[in-house]
């Protein structure tokens, strides 16, 4: 009775020994089929073929499997089930090895793992590390996007394909074209490396040089020295993230913006454009290109802010600290600056100065105006002060309380003096011989002008003053009251563009594609909108009417 006990006991472990192993087996079993045949090498199974693998199932119309390489080949709707995971693929034709897990799918190969679905003719899916391969073009489909290329590495697990060679990506918003992209079927991004042309459905253009990230459900890019072309804009930065829900751009690293409805180009280290609102912050070594047809307006500053619009009275540029322009033959530097689109005027503001050609000008507050694309007048207000050097080197000088100029031709052609007027004027026979000083005092001065020099001097409303010859003229004379040249200040173009130097960078080795978390220190709205208002708030001062600029 116990020997009988004890045999029974050691047969149930073996046989449970043996469903643990078969378990465990790499070995390709036979489930069904309809009729198996011997055959030289393999067996022959025929119709309504079912195999089994570990937790794999295949189906097929027919196979032949060789048992000793425990391999098979599959014939005729071949379907291969992992009974663990979602993981199903079809195809005409089929070779599975039991030892390494390989699957080589041929001939209308689909593999399909929940919601993404993979199309090609040459598949080889490694059951062992999940991992599925795709050569001689293949395309990817899910909910949102179509992925075609010529070479394909599918991770099932991590839900991760990487595209290689010829690659595109098309969804209803974009096409995207690239040699190297890895796609995360989850969350639906793109990452490429290398150069990237995207193309809207509205035709914009959305280019990278060293790659991207693309959020295909949130609508949401990153470009490494990348570019994005509208209809009426164009930004570039090293760096550039757009959100095209938000309709916003925010750029690090050798920015532009370009309007080229109103042809201004602004640059700068750091930026934000709010697409909907026309509006842009530029910040860090800034410049501003306004083209025109003739010539350029470049300005440089710490901080620039422009704001287009569809009603001509609310566009504006706006530059803060260190500002400096040029425009021809005309220089000007100030604290900040104002322009306005409206009246084509640019407002200075705090200590300005302009020079053009061999005159000097300065006052509280200074404004010009551009007509036909050449300075038209200048409006000074307050402490006026025109300077202008002769060929001995004399300053001759006109200061009062407000003064307008009027140009021709892009030079001064006549300057007019209202209130508290007064006057320095060398007079020199050709360039080289002094006949004598004139030194007047009157409420109303016109100085006439003829290519830079001083052609001729009115003095209006009762004139005070005298004439002294060359041996008369004491140094303390030659000057009036706030008499400052101001020469070395001077802005050049070596002075623009070594402000404001583009140079490339390689992007960054880590968190490439991390949104930036620097905080740029741009003003707030309400600062913005109360620095525009004080800017503003003087035009009706410095503006002239024309008959008094006349008279």
């Amino acid at each position: 009775m116990i020997k009988k006990t004890l045999i029974f006991l050691f047969c149930s472990f073996l046989l449970a020994w043996s469903g643990i192993f078969a378990q465990q087996s790499n070995l390709l079993e036979i489930q069904q089929a309809d009729l198996l045949q011997g055959a030289s090498g393999f067996e022959r199974l025929i119709n309504n073929v079912r195999m089994k693998h570990q937790n794999s199932l295949i189906y097929c119309d027919s196979a032949h499997f060789f048992r000793n390489e425990n391999m098979a080949k599959l014939y005729g709707r071949v379907r291969i089930v992992d009974t663990e995971d979602p993981v199903v693929t079809t195809s005409r034709y089929a070779e599975y090895d039991g030892f390494t897990k390989i699957a080589k799918l041929r001939n209308n190969v689909v593999l399909k793992n929940e919601e993404t679905t993979l199309y090609t003719d040459f598949l080889d899916y490694n059951r062992e590390t999940g991992i599925a391969n795709y050569f001689n073009n293949g395309k990817v489909v899910d909910s949102t996007n179509v992925l075609t290329s010529i070479n394909a590495f599918y991770d099932t697990r991590m839900e991760k394909i990487t595209f290689t060679d010829d690659v595109i990506l098309v969804n209803p918003d974009y096409t995207l074209k690239t040699n190297f992209l890895i796609y995360m079927t989850v969350p639906k991004t793109a990452e490429t490396v290398g150069v990237t042309n995207i193309v809207s459905a509205e035709g914009d253009k959305l280019n990278a040089v060293k790659g991207s990230f693309y959020d295909t459900q949130r609508k949401q890019f990153r470009f490494f020295e990348g570019e994005v072309e509208t209809e009426t804009n164009k930004v570039y930065a090293d760096i550039l993230f757009y959100d095209e829900l938000a309709k916003y751009y925010e750029g690090r690293i050798n920015v532009s913006m370009l309007n080229k409805e109103r042809e201004v180009e602004i640059f700068g280290e750091e930026g934000k454009y709010w697409e909907d609102r026309k509006y842009s912050l530029i910040f860090g070594n800034a410049l501003v290109q306004k083209y025109f047809e003739k010539d350029t307006l470049y300005m440089i500053a710490d901080t620039l802010i422009s704001q287009d619009s569809e009603l001509v009275e609310e566009r504006h540029l706006l530059a803060f600290n260190n500002v400096k322009m040029i425009k021809s033959d005309l220089y000007g530097v100030a604290d900040s600056l104002a322009y306005i689109y409206s009246d084509s005027t640019i407002y200075l503001y705090n200590d300005p100065v302009m020079w053009n050609d061999k005159s000097q000008i300065t006052a509280d507050s200074v404004s010009f105006l551009i007509a036909n694309e050449e300075i038209d007048k200048i409006f000074l207000n307050r402490r006026a002060f025109n300077i202008t050097k002769d060929t001995l080197g004399n300053f001759n000088q006109i200061k009062g309380r407000k003064m307008t100029g009027y140009f021709l031709d892009g030079q001064i052609s006549r300057f007019h003096v209202e209130g508290n007027g007064e006057s320095i004027y060398f007079d020199i026979i050709g360039d080289s011989v002094l006949r004598g000083m004139n030194k007047m005092l009157c409420a109303n001065i016109m100085m006439f002008f003829e290519d830079g020099n001083i052609k001729k001097i009115n003095w209006l409303v009762k004139p005070e003053g005298a004439f002294n010859p060359p041996h008369m003229i004491e140094e303390e004379d030659k000057k009036l009251e706030g008499f400052v040249w101001r020469e070395d200040e001077k802005p050049s173009m070596e002075t623009i563009f070594a402000w404001r130097t583009p140079k490339r960078r390689e992007r960054p080795a880590d968190n490439l594609f991390d949104k930036p978390d620097v905080v740029i220190p741009y003003p707030s709205e309400d600062e913005i909108q109360k620095l525009l208002e004080e800017k503003l708030k003087s035009k009706k001062e410095n503006d002239y009417e024309e008959s008094d600029g006349d008279n």
